[in-house]
């Protein structure tokens, strides 16, 4: 099975997220698309996340029973912080009948070198890039061979403006799934 993993902290999952995910599972050759909860991204604070758990619950909700989308906890159970080569290790060898790939925004590309062992990555593993809005292509990364651009249907919101919206008591409907406002109108999650 070809599966691409889409990384992310989800916090909370929205409606741009699933668009890209459905959009990716709709490619020629690909069978499933993972949606991997980090719990510790080392290029954010942790600080700001709502609980592994919660974030994963949401996404189970999100994707409801779409059988080309699965809520993946594997970084739960591997040291953190969560580097995609560690955990991309520990998928392969766990299921090695299946062949990974990289679902990435195009914002992340500059600092993909930072990345732990980054040129494995690149040498190892392919990648379906989507255009963020904002972010421009980075010359080095256009033409690289690991890439495959995927002109996906984007919508410019984000997990931080959505918190902030919750924060501030405004009404985040149609920003994300409504199974997840259902649910985040029933908790204190990301009110305080």
């Amino acid at each position: 099975m070809k599966v691409g993993l889409f990384f992310g902290s989800f916090n909370p999952v929205h409606t741009g997220h699933l668009i890209i995910a459905e959009h990716v599972a709709g490619l020629a050759g690909v069978d499933q698309v993972w949606f991997v909860v980090s719990p510790h991204n080392p290029f954010k604070d942790k600080a700001s996340l709502a609980k592994d758990y919660d974030r994963l619950h949401l996404v189970h909700l999100a994707i409801d029973d779409n059988p080309r989308l699965r809520a993946s906890p594997v970084e739960f159970h591997l040291p953190q912080p969560s580097y995609t080569v560690d955990t991309l290790a520990h998928l392969k060898e766990k299921y090695p009948q299946h062949e990974f790939f990289l679902i990435l925004g195009s914002d992340a590309l500059p600092t993909l070198n930072k990345w732990k062992n980054a040129e494995f990555l690149l040498d190892n593993y392919r990648f379906c890039i989507y255009r963020r809005p904002g972010s421009e292509d980075p010359e080095a990364f256009v033409e690289h061979p690991a890439f495959r651009w995927c002109k996906a249907p984007l919508l410019d919101i984000s997990a931080s403006y959505i918190r902030e919206c919750i924060r501030q008591g405004r009404s985040v409907r149609y920003l994300i799934p409504d199974k997840v406002f259902a649910f985040l109108e029933e908790t204190t999650l990301y009110r305080t």
